[in-house]
């Protein structure tokens, strides 16, 4: 059964710094790509960063210079590192793994960037 598991979220003030983490099981863990999403209010869901198994990174033009994805493949868990949040980053965030068409979903953590 596969688990993904978020933490971290929280609430910040615009210009501080969260780092989400993604722990999983009951995949191959160090041959999967690994993403993070994020969905706000009235708005669709996007891509924020991913890392493949070999370490190629993406991500979205908006978070680019602030965030930084990683993995520990020893403990199976994914990070997201954000820095200079804006309010626009206020979202739910999903961790990933499969893709989004039919692949698994954390259950999501809520990052809110108010002052």
């Amino acid at each position: 059964q596969v688990q993904l598991v978020e933490s971290g979220g929280g609430l910040v003030q615009p210009g501080g710094s969260l780092r989400l983490s993604c722990a999983a099981s009951g995949i191959w863990f160090r041959l999967s790509t690994m993403g993070w999403y994020r969905q706000a209010p009235g708005k669709q869901r996007e891509l924020v960063a991913a890392i493949t198994s070999r370490g190629s990174i993406n991500y979205a033009d908006s978070v680019k210079g602030r965030f930084t994805i990683s993995r520990d493949n020893a403990k199976n868990t994914v990070y997201l590192q954000m820095n200079r949040l804006d309010p626009e980053d206020t979202a739910v965030y999903y961790c990933n793994t499969g893709g989004e068409g039919n692949g698994y979903w954390g259950q999501g953590t809520q990052v809110t960037v108010s002052s």
